[in-house]
């Protein structure tokens, strides 16, 4: 029991406070118990279709496809392949986190991740076409380049700042977090 509440400690947490709010200051209980039936709901809507998405993937792509177009060493492809599938994907950044799973499962290089779960927070179609439309066409591509330029930028400091120990860690938490 000791083991599940260390590992579960940030949810427990959350639901602790939760409690401590809804009894302390009862003025909060609506908005609260609102909110917290609106997150479940869209949770329960993006969900299910990502992790569809996500059995499709492990069934029909191979391994080998993964390794070979996003694994180390795929280079700029890799890169340019994790940007348009993570500015493709509906869904907010919690939806990301499996889909960064199972490709760390398959051989995606850790970078390639990193890059997938940049381009999937920052970089949707759809808010870029809202952005040419309300903003103008010149901010929305100037924002996206700077977008893409930074997010590669981050994944080299972080791959050059970790050690391949460090790397080898993280790809195995995700791969067993895919399971």
């Amino acid at each position: 029991m000791r083991a599940l509440l260390v590992r579960y400690r940030l949810p427990v947490l959350s639901v602790a406070a939760w409690v401590v709010v809804y009894f302390v200051y009862p003025v909060l209980r609506a908005g609260l118990i609102r909110n917290t039936v609106s997150n479940f709901a869209e949770m329960l809507s993006v969900l299910p279709p990502v992790f569809l998405m996500l059995g499709l993937l492990d069934v029909w792509v191979p391994r080998e496809t993964i390794i070979r177009l996003m694994g180390r060493g795929s280079g700029l492809l890799g890169a340019a392949l994790s940007v348009v599938l993570g500015a493709s994907a509906a869904g907010p950044l919690y939806g990301a986190f499996p889909v960064a799973a199972v490709m760390s499962r398959k051989g995606a290089s850790y970078t390639n991740i990193l890059v997938l779960l940049g381009a999937w927070s920052t970089l949707k179609v759809p808010q870029f076409l809202f952005e040419m439309n309300a903003l103008g066409t010149r901010f929305a591509v100037t924002r996206w380049v700077v977008n893409v330029v930074g997010i590669g930028v981050i994944a080299l400091i972080m791959q050059r700042l970790m050690t391949a120990d460090d790397i080898e860690a993280s790809e195995k938490a995700l791969a067993s977090s895919a399971r």
